[in-house]
């Protein structure tokens, strides 16, 4: 069975970032040890703007990946775009039970309770394991649903600020195959193009998501026990709440990626924005290491 990062590579397809309206606001920022990332609609250009269950749902998608893993349903592809709505909302409710204000969900997990749904009602046979892999379902269809590129300047950007000396993590909302599609991408694991592993925090892990605080708070504590402040960490993100907000109140310095008219989430409208002001507005990732001050080797 193939590997999410084949099933990315197959079906990628070309993506340009769409230009916002946005004037870059542009500074230098000394003492930054630690660069930390969203990833969809920062470092990636996302077609749907975001990750997974917020990516439009497509019938098409959904009946080319069920053909693709060998699964046959008289169920319509609204019908399973229908309940795989229902079981994410059910799941988040469920979570949300438990205390948790911002749940994500485990897509495999959500892919597998809709095959069992499906079959309970009569409109396809149980998959024998040995020919049929959930973790594969959910690849398909993402990468249809949501087709994912490298923004520009990424791997310049990335390799600027490793120059720089600084640490570089990833915080974000991501799903089991946002693995694969790095690699797929940056033709290697995270860790080759720099990545921290012990500074990268992606939602499905954990069951929370931003805009909730948990996975800024996990950074935060980590970095602690590396006797990094808070003030020497800059967080990186296309979207006010979700980003700016959660990385201010961890006390992290902040830089809105606004490069993508599809991705860029100002939310104007939302009252928690009062007063929220990212110390940098980026409309390209190669404006990001001319503002922070190179260290000296000592520091690190």
């Amino acid at each position: 069975m193939p590997t999410a990062a084949e099933i990315f590579q197959r079906l990628a397809q070309p993506l340009e970032p769409i230009p916002t309206s946005e004037t870059p606001s542009l500074k230098t920022i000394g003492g930054i040890r630690v660069v930390l990332f969203d990833l969809y609609g920062t470092l990636l250009i996302s077609g749907s703007g975001e990750v997974g269950t917020e990516s439009a749902p497509s019938d098409v998608a959904v009946a080319e990946a069920f053909q693709e893993t060998g699964l046959e349903t008289t169920a319509s592809p609204e019908e399973i775009l229908a309940c795989l709505d229902e079981t994410i909302r059910t799941t988040h409710a469920r979570l949300r039970e438990m205390g948790r204000d911002w749940p994500e969900v485990d897509i495999r997990e959500v892919w597998g309770n809709v095959i069992a749904t499906l079959v309970e009602r009569g409109q396809m046979e149980l998959p024998p394991p040995e020919t049929f892999d959930v973790a594969q379902l959910a690849a398909e269809y993402e990468a249809r649903a949501n087709p994912v590129a490298l923004m520009p300047g990424a791997r310049e950007c990335l390799a600027a600020l490793r120059e720089q000396g600084c640490l570089l993590g990833i915080v974000s909302n991501a799903q089991f195959y946002t693995h694969g599609l790095l690699e797929a991408l940056f033709g290697g694991l995270p860790e080759s193009v720099g990545f921290e592993p012990a500074l990268q925090y992606y939602s499905y892990q954990y069951g929370w998501g931003k805009p909730s605080q948990r996975l800024f708070e996990m950074a935060a504590n980590e970095l602690a026990e590396r006797a990094i402040e808070p003030s020497r960490v800059l967080y990186v993100g296309n979207d006010m709440r979700n980003d700016v907000l959660g990385a201010r109140n961890a006390g992290f310095h902040t830089a809105l990626f606004a490069g993508d008219a599809r991705s860029l989430r100002r939310r104007e409208d939302d009252s928690q924005m009062i007063g929220v002001v990212p110390d940098l507005i980026l409309t390209e990732l190669n404006q990001l290491p001319g503002c922070i001050i190179e260290k000296t080797a000592g520091e690190l």
